[in-house]
């Protein structure tokens, strides 16, 4: 195994010098200074070591906010669509257990493989993939991304992911992967249009996606929910596409992308006239504001990975890692959704 050696952290020199990762481009300025574009250079976004001890951090910071359901540990450590499901996720169980978390039991990691894109510009991120002494044999995998150099690495996404599924990047002679820009229009769907594209599809449904869990069985079931007698459900999804929530996209060997996107979900429960909502569990009242008379409206976050094809493959079987499902159709692997909010009415 060869090592990685990263970039050492540049020296002071004054506040004169503005330093990026490395010295590409230089341009002097009316005050004399020079100014380093290193944002102009393909680099590795880290080096494997130092993507280890990030996900070790993320690991212990997880498991201290879990034990003392406590957002505040973690914060620093989670961004986007994950950060905004465990802090919900944590203030509920604060709410219900002031003093922490009785049945605490600690995420060990391990296994842990690191896909590394090289690119110019921030954010730089990567991913990272475990094993996990929780979920069963799914792999958890989860992508840190950070905007700078003196920005802590943060978990944007965390998904879990059947191993037999995890696809295979494509890599240079040195073992670095290759990011798909949002806007890429070599893909089935371009990774900027999945977080739509998958929203319509849930209201709509289509070809666009692959049938599966988190596909057509999740119509399904929200179907059969929406017509229970007495109670009437009503489902509003939308995507998530800025900021902290941009989609993120690594290339495949066999030229597709394995995509990360975001989307919120509304789902609001009416009760007929002398009927009431079903009451819900204690986690969801410590979300919920105002009083359930006749209707409770719950707002979910949900982060997804998918295997976008490549523009005209004709996709695969998707019994093999890397492939996709059907023809030149969306394949979505994971999907992990969590309340973040709720209102009773």
């Amino acid at each position: 195994m060869s090592r990685d050696r990263g970039p050492r952290r540049p020296r002071r020199l004054g506040k004169c010098a503005f330093i990026s990762a490395s010295v590409t481009t230089l341009s002097v300025t009316a005050s004399g200074c020079v100014v380093v574009h290193g944002e102009r250079e393909v680099l590795p976004a880290t080096t494997r070591a130092e993507a280890a001890k990030v996900l070790q951090e993320f690991t212990s910071a997880y498991n201290a906010a879990d034990k003392a359901y406590d957002a505040s540990l973690d914060a620093e450590h989670t961004t986007g669509a994950l950060a905004a499901i465990d802090s919900a996720r944590l203030k509920a169980g604060r709410a219900n257990n002031p003093d922490g978390n009785a049945s605490h039991t600690p995420l060990e990691l391990t296994d842990a493989e690191f896909t590394i894109p090289k690119k110019a510009g921030w954010p730089r991120w990567f991913v990272a993939d475990a094993e996990g002494n929780k979920g069963g044999d799914a792999r958890w995998v989860l992508v840190f991304t950070r905007d700078g150099l003196e920005e802590t690495w943060q978990a944007a996404y965390l998904t879990l992911v059947a191993p037999d599924r995890m696809p295979e990047f494509k890599t240079d002679p040195d073992g670095w992967a290759e990011a798909v820009p949002a806007n890429s229009t070599d893909l089935a769907v371009a990774p900027a249009d999945l977080s739509k594209d998958y929203t319509t599809y849930l209201k709509d449904g289509g070809k666009t996606f692959a049938d599966g869990a988190h596909t057509s069985s999740w119509r399904e079931l929200r179907e059969k929910r929406s017509t229970r007698p007495g109670l009437v459900t009503q489902y509003i999804d939308e995507p998530l596409t800025n900021g902290d929530y941009a989609p993120l996209a690594l290339r495949t060997k066999d030229g597709g992308a394995l995509v990360f996107f975001t989307t919120r979900h509304f789902e609001k429960q009416t009760a007929a006239q002398g009927a009431s909502v079903p009451t819900p569990n204690k986690d969801v009242l410590a979300l919920t504001d105002g009083e359930i008379k006749q209707s409770l409206t719950m707002e979910f976050v949900s982060n997804e990975v998918a295997l976008d094809p490549a523009d005209g493959s004709g996709g695969g079987s998707g019994d093999s890692p890397g492939d996709s499902s059907g023809d030149g159709q969306v394949s979505v692997l994971g999907r992990v959704q969590g309340l973040t909010s709720a209102k009773g009415e």
